[in-house]
């Protein structure tokens, strides 16, 4: 039996943070009702327009995981949320193992937790970010270093046994000490999961594009240096490390068993199924996407019809680039014997230079990155996927 991830993609936020580059916006809360509504009828409908557009669906699965992401899901009404989780139940055989919400903290409240329990929601994702409210105002957060401990009360004293926190490493304003408090902090908390992330400059943000173009705004000029985020994230590592916490993924870590079983399937190129504007789908030889204006895809999916814009093959050479790169991105990296006999190819010689370049290390059949290389992957990627 084949266990299914479904991802539920939300894509409102109350204010664009100058970091993002997600397909995400502020958007009018009438829309909030219809989307829901298009959400629902996606899933409900889903083995129809997979069998209409020539998908191959995912025979014998159960959905053992649910992720609703975004954008900011806690903006919807727990009514809404609710719904669509009935839906998912009544279009797909389900044991929920992990049903993940995630939530900004100045979104939480007693009424809204209490729903989300009763709506099936195990966990919640909380976008804490910082501990420090300059770095939080400059990075255009709404909730401040207060809320998040406030949030962090409500949803114990409902009934929430495991939460996960995001950090991100390289804020505007960020110094060392303000990095070392906020992880101080985040301990203090003991959250189940934790999740750090490096700073990315890119167009595709506010503050990236600023960057890019030598700007100003948005706090630019007050960024740390690429040499001091790597400083955080190896002290992150030690902090968690001598909490108690393993580091499982590049990016996150888990109280032993609070994995994130949902995101596993990622890395692992399990199948899982998306719904939403926006949402992408993989089912072991397909991968597609859902248009991203919420307002689109909404008036498409309530008219019946399929809102996927793009849909591929997945070939042999992607799929082993895949292998590599997605297993690697685990602590516990791939086993390059069975990697070569499943795809008939030779990578021995190519990860032996790595291993000369100190990039990757060996353990028996096993390959993970080096300790030492965690904060420059990509690099070690590039060199891999050559």
């Amino acid at each position: 039996m084949i266990r299914l991830g479904v991802y539920v993609q939300v894509p409102f936020c109350q204010t664009k943070c100058t970091y993002c580059n997600f397909h995400t916006g502020v958007f009018s809360k009438d829309l909030y009702e219809p989307y829901v509504r298009a959400v629902s009828r996606e899933v409900t409908e889903y083995s129809r327009l997979l069998r209409e557009n020539e998908i191959a669906n995912v025979p014998e699965a159960v959905v053992d995981t649910a992720y609703f992401g975004g954008g900011t899901p806690s903006l919807l009404e727990p009514a809404g949320l609710a719904q669509i989780m009935d839906a998912i139940r009544a279009s797909f055989p389900s044991q929920f193992e992990e049903v993940t919400l995630e939530a900004d903290p100045e979104t939480i409240s007693p009424e809204k937790a209490a729903a989300w329990r009763e709506a099936g929601f195990n966990r919640i994702s909380m976008g804490v970010q910082s501990f420090n409210d300059a770095e939080l105002r400059a990075a255009g957060r709404m909730h401040r270093r207060a809320d998040v401990f406030e949030a962090t009360k409500i949803l114990r004293a409902a009934g929430f046994a495991s939460l996960s926190f995001d950090l991100i490493a390289g804020l505007p304003h960020q110094t060392e000490r303000s990095w070392k408090e906020s992880v101080e902090e985040l301990l203090q908390l003991r959250p189940e999961h934790v999740s750090i992330y490096m700073m990315e400059i890119d167009e595709g943000s506010r503050l990236g594009l600023e960057v890019l173009q030598s700007g100003a705004r948005y706090s630019a000029k007050a960024l740390p240096t690429d040499d001091a985020m790597a400083e955080y994230y190896e002290h992150g590592c030690r902090e968690l490390a001598a909490a108690g916490y393993v580091h499982y993924e590049i990016s996150n870590w888990g109280l032993p068993g609070h994995e994130s079983r949902h995101n596993l399937k990622y890395w692992r190129r399990e199948p899982y199924f998306g719904f939403g504007a926006g949402a992408h789908s993989f089912n072991g030889s397909q991968r597609w996407a859902n248009a991203h204006d919420p307002a689109a895809y909404a008036d498409v999916v309530l008219q019946g019809r399929f809102p996927v814009v793009q849909l591929e093959g997945v070939t042999r050479e992607q799929a082993l680039d895949e292998e590599l790169f997605l297993g690697l991105r685990q602590l516990a990296g791939i086993d390059l014997a069975a990697i070569e006999a499943k795809y008939g190819a030779s990578l021995h010689p190519r990860v032996q230079e790595l291993v000369a370049q100190g990039l990757v290390e060996c353990d028996g059949p096993r390959v993970r990155l080096a300790p030492d290389r965690l904060s420059v992957s990509n690099e070690v990627f590039v060199h891999l996927l050559e």
